[in-house]
């Protein structure tokens, strides 16, 4: 019986001891792999439209109880790439986008979105989130939907570029543009791994 309790106490503070020197990893938070989620961007004007890519700086995602409650997002504002057009043509619209005309990255380089608050859907796994979004040092509040899986997430969101000071070729600000003009929403689709 003796060498029973012995035996017990033993495992009981190896135990214990195991447990002090390999803290418990925070699994509620999932990082996003950088180097393998995506962004691709739309923004339309009246004689057409462009699309291209955007870089995730850092983000993640955090859960309670295997449910979205929040995240953080840095994106990259200098990794902006027209992919709709040859080498020359996107190099020049990389260009006029990263000016001041646009998102002026010279002194934004980059732009961030914080979850605020999430609402569980109808269907697993589908959210309604709000989150405040900063570009060019302007903060709003947007809300779009969500669907987040084990390994990651996807969301389409619509952004009105003039809430962050963006006006160049809007009809909203502009008169007489005509085929010149630029509609104010442009479109992201997240496709975040983890």
């Amino acid at each position: 019986m003796k060498q029973f309790i012995f035996a017990a106490f033993m495992l009981t503070a190896f135990s214990l001891t195991a447990n002090s020197t390999n803290p418990v990893i925070d699994a509620d938070t999932k990082t996003v792999k950088t180097d393998v989620s995506t962004i691709t961007w739309t923004g339309k004007k009246v004689t057409g439209q462009h699309t291209g890519t955007i870089g995730i700086k850092s983000g993640s995602l955090d859960f309670e109880g295997g449910a979205l409650v929040g995240g953080d997002f840095t994106i990259d504002m200098t990794s902006i790439v027209c992919t709709d057009l040859g080498e020359g043509g996107a190099k020049k619209l990389e260009g006029h986008l990263k000016s001041d005309d646009f998102f002026g990255v010279a002194n934004h380089p980059t732009a961030n979105l914080k979850i605020t608050s999430v609402k569980a859907g109808k269907e697993a796994g589908n959210y309604d989130i709000m989150a405040d979004i900063t570009i060019k040092g302007i903060t709003k509040a947007i809300s779009f939907s969500a669907n987040v899986g084990e390994m990651g997430a996807t969301a389409n969101v619509t952004i009105d570029r003039t809430d962050f000071d963006v006006r160049y070729g809007s009809g909203s600000f502009f008169d007489n543009l005509g085929d010149k003009t630029i509609y104010d929403d442009f479109e992201l689709v997240l496709d975040l791994k983890y």
